[in-house]
């Protein structure tokens, strides 16, 4: 059975990972770091325009791993 290969379009591909919390400090989803304005326009946005939100992704990832509470600062006091 030789099965062709899957129809995609030739555009950047969301970033979304259906992880969808914006996190209440830095205002970016945990999942896939985007802005809640570059998520409601990513279907409107240019190729170019795409492509410099997923080169600007991985500089937020860090913003994310300050954690102040949990468990482990529960047992430090």
């Amino acid at each position: 059975m030789n099965e062709e290969p899957v129809w995609k379009r030739d555009e950047v591909d969301s970033p979304c990972v259906n992880i969808c919390v914006v996190h209440p400090v830095e205002q970016i989803c945990t999942g896939c770091l985007r802005t809640l304005d570059e998520i409601a326009n990513w279907s409107r946005m240019t190729p170019d325009e795409r492509q410099s939100v997923m080169d600007a992704l991985p500089a937020r990832a860090p913003r994310l791993k300050k954690r102040r509470g949990g468990r482990a600062a529960r047992r430090a006091r």
